[in-house]
This record gives structure tokens, sequence and C-alpha cells, in this order.
């Protein structure tokens, strides 16, 4: 294997860690220079599609949330994120890890997720940077 596909191989087991799949659609909301664009290149990778900005109003299969403490309202900005999400959708909230400007508490996280009426189903290092709290909404409903 060649350094190239090695390292290709590589970042887009960063996506694969976020559980996406090829053909997935996904949408970007809060980038800024700080993202990690590491992860983001394998995103299109792996899924083969370029990201969406926030504007646009097409229906996604996964919504990539940028958030920092100081970004504004939680609610607000999950509320939003959920109105273009496919059925069965998934929002992939990346927050800097503690120690880091701008981190968010899991507590804030998880009061501001039910109160959209999404679960929490799972929590990964996204990048070196970045955590990621995966929500969904239920599947029986609300």
């Amino acid at each position: 294997m060649s350094a190239t596909a090695g390292q290709a191989q590589g970042e887009r087991g960063l996506a694969e860690r976020l559980g996406l799949k090829p053909g997935q659609v996904v949408q970007e909301i809060g980038w800024d220079e700080d993202v990690d664009e590491k992860l983001r290149e394998s995103i299109e990778d792996l899924t083969g599609n370029e990201l969406l900005d926030e504007d646009v109003d097409d229906v996604v299969d996964v919504v990539l949330l940028w958030w920092r403490d100081g970004d504004g309202d939680l609610f607000d900005a999950l509320t939003n994120a959920m109105r273009g999400l496919a059925k069965g959708g998934q929002i992939w909230l990346l927050t800097p890890k503690a120690g880091r400007d701008g981190h968010v508490e899991p507590s804030d996280i998880g009061e501001d997720s039910v109160t959209a009426g999404l679960s929490q189903t799972s929590s990964i290092s996204a990048a070196p940077d970045w955590s990621g709290t995966r929500l969904v909404t239920p599947k029986g409903g609300r």
C-alpha cells in the first residue's frame, strides 16, 4: 500500500467513526476557521459528496453541527438543524474537548438535546480537538 493510500484510509477512518456511509448527504453548520479540516475531508471522501453549507434547504441524512460555548442558544441551533433532517437522520454535535476554548459542558448538551426532542446515543473523540455527540430523534416519537 502506498503512503497516499494509507493516508486516505486513515482519513476515511475519521468519517467511519461517525458511522457515515458512501452516498450520504451531510450538511455542515457552524463552520469556522477552528474546525478540523481532516475530519471534513474524510467525510467528503467517504460519502462521495461535498458538505452542504448551512444555507441549503435540501433534505440531508446527517447534520454536522460545530458548536462552541458562546455561539448562542444550543437548543435553537439543534431545532434549526432538525429542519432538513431526513427521517432516521442524525446530528453530530461537535464541540471542543475539555480544556479547549469554547468547551461545552456535557450537561448542557444533554439538557438542550432532550428539550429539542433528541436522544443522545453515543459520544466519541471525533478529532484531536473535537468531541462528537450523536443525536437522533427517538424512534417511538416524542
